[in-house]
């Protein structure tokens, strides 16, 4: 099997603060821009999040933390936190988003510093969310707890 199809078979599962406007904000940008459809959406606040962060030690209540498990659905589920979680998921999303990763040089308390100022404002940037990410019916089945939610 090819890099690419190996790549395209994997899914990845992205933690947000499902009441933060940034937050929803960055799910947008992500659905619209994942061309394989490689990526599935969770709130921190709901059971998906709160069942797939225990085995890692993740803390769905630290809303101010966004995670990414890669490969969730795979035989080697990793999950990345704060700004590494934001690189990984920039490199997932293909060209030009994964040029970031070069910022991946950089040592990881820098990276999570510059993450933390951004955490911390998230909510004066855009505001808390006027709902929640409501899919398009197309991509319904990418939200992991949404059912019984209709647009």
């Amino acid at each position: 099997m090819s890099a690419g199809k190996q790549q395209a078979d994997r899914h990845h599962l992205m933690l947000y603060d499902g009441d933060c406007g940034f937050c929803s904000a960055a799910v947008r940008f992500v659905l619209a821009r994942d061309r394989r459809a490689v990526f599935h959406f969770a709130a921190l606040q709901g059971a998906v999040a709160a069942r797939v962060l225990g085995p890692f030690g993740g803390r769905p209540a630290d809303l101010t933390t966004f995670y990414l498990l890669e490969d969730y659905q795979g035989g080697k589920p990793a999950l990345h936190a704060r700004a590494t979680a934001a690189l990984v998921t920039l490199q997932a999303l293909g060209w030009p988003w994964s040029m970031a990763s070069a910022f991946r040089v950089l040592p990881r308390r820098w990276l999570d510093a510059a993450y933390d100022v951004v955490a911390r404002h998230r909510r004066h940037i855009l505001g808390a969310a006027d709902s929640c990410v409501l899919p398009r019916p197309e991509d319904r089945a990418r939200f992991l707890d949404t059912e019984g939610v209709s647009s």
